[in-house]
């Protein structure tokens, strides 16, 4: 499932992980085109030639950075971002709009997900501001 949304190129091209200039800590590559679609005012902000990163840290306000050490904060998305928000109705997958109680109380939801991830059917490389497959991230009941 990891594989549904796979974006060649920025891993052939800069570090696959990188750390976090905030918290220390290592995390992987996201596409550049996935952090377009979440923050506010995309057209205003220059991006560089650099490799970017998701920070799933909830302690941690940045969301993403780059390889210089650039940070993007929550307050600069205009999506919640579900894996840093504890609250049970944050989002844990974003193709199908399914909450963290959803998927905790309702064991249909993740085969639901499951299903339409095999189908190809979902778009997690460009909705979910992580980058990668909601599965990754869904809630064990």
């Amino acid at each position: 499932m990891s594989d549904c949304c796979n974006h060649p190129g920025q891993a052939a091209i800069y570090p696959a992980r990188h750390r976090c200039p905030v918290n220390g800590n290592e995390y992987g590559a996201v596409p550049e085109t996935t952090i377009k679609h979440h923050i506010t005012a995309p057209w205003r902000r220059q991006f560089r030639q650099q490799g970017y990163y998701f920070c799933d840290d909830p302690a941690c306000n940045v969301v993403y950075f780059g390889q210089d050490d650039s940070v993007i904060e929550q307050s600069a998305l205009r999506t919640r971002v579900g894996i840093k928000d504890r609250n049970d109705d944050a989002t844990v997958c974003y193709c199908f709009g399914i909450d963290r109680h959803d998927a905790i109380t309702d064991p249909a939801a993740r085969i639901y997900v499951v299903e339409q991830t095999r189908e190809r059917a979902c778009s997690c490389g460009t909705r979910n501001p992580s980058g990668r497959c909601c599965l990754v991230d869904f809630p064990q009941a």
